[in-house]
């Protein structure tokens, strides 16, 4: 894992991400729907022990990464603090977060530690204002554990970016990533994140997976595509405020967080146009 810090933060533009296609995550599940069995893996063994040896590799192919810097260079914020767990040899931030970092009144760090044996955040990477992982939520036995972990140290109105790919160490993923289609994944991503408490969570389509500029000659016949890529993000709400509003002669319910609405699924809805009443969650009185 490491960290970067750039002084005080400004508020991410994770509200608005041009040129990905983004859309609502929808929980479909009461409680937890996995079993233990989901999270067993072919190779069991230690992971400090599997990593003992570099591993000096990139899941995603050049193209999907720069649209992942792009991605990071529209939602992510210049200043502040940002984790990126579960962490690569390389950086998939663009140069503009690179140049933040470099220009802050503090420099970052990393932490070595198995998420898997100890599924907790530690307190020494501070209060975050944001959170990435790349192609590696997979990996994780106890996602949850690790995602409430991640909230409890992430500012009220922060976020954690998920990137979520088909690439992986088959042995070591969990066993359900690998019986599943790509959308069942993106979906049991947004359960991590639902049942660990973030909220307004969205898949957004950072690569489809198709050439923007056909190959010609050889390069036709050797590159068949690009490698897709997701990022499934949630938010940290700050304090609840139940909006009711008055649309068709029926009354709506939507929980308030700064300039977003999110219905009571947590599922972000444009704000009210018509007459609407603040209720404190927890005096229950309207405003």
């Amino acid at each position: 894992m490491s960290t970067s810090a750039g002084g005080p933060a400004e508020d991410p533009s994770s509200t608005s991400t041009p040129h990905f296609p983004t859309r609502p995550y929808k929980p479909h599940h009461k409680t937890w729907p996995y079993t233990p069995s989901d999270f067993i893996r072919q190779d069991e063994s230690s992971d400090t022990r599997f990593y003992s040896v570099p591993r000096f590799v990139t899941h995603i192919d050049d193209a999907a990464i720069a649209s992942l810097k792009t991605y990071y260079a529209a939602t992510l914020p210049r200043r502040g603090r940002i984790l990126d767990f579960c962490s690569s040899w390389i950086s998939h931030y663009p140069p503009v977060l690179e140049d933040a970092v470099a220009k802050g009144s503090s420099s970052g760090g990393r932490v070595v530690q198995d998420l898997n044996r100890t599924p907790q955040i530690p307190a020494s990477v501070g209060e975050l204002d944001a959170a990435t992982c790349v192609v590696s939520i997979d990996y994780l036995t106890k996602p949850v554990e690790v995602l409430e972990s991640l909230r409890e140290r992430t500012k009220e109105g922060g976020a954690v970016h998920l990137a979520v790919s088909n690439r992986c160490f088959p042995t070591k993923v969990v066993g359900r990533w690998l019986r599943i289609s790509e959308e069942e994944r993106l979906e049991m991503v947004g359960d991590y994140l639902w049942f660990a408490g973030w909220r307004g969570i969205e898949i957004v389509t950072v690569s489809d997976g198709k050439v923007e500029e056909e190959p010609r000659g050889l390069m036709a016949w050797f590159r068949g595509g690009r490698d897709p890529l997701w990022v499934v993000r949630g938010g940290k709400l700050g304090s609840k405020i139940k909006v009711v509003w008055k649309d068709m002669n029926r009354w709506k319910v939507a929980l308030k967080n700064d300039d977003a609405c999110f219905d009571e699924n947590g599922i972000k809805i444009p704000k009210p146009e018509h007459s609407c009443q603040a209720h404190d969650h927890q005096t229950g009185h309207f405003a």
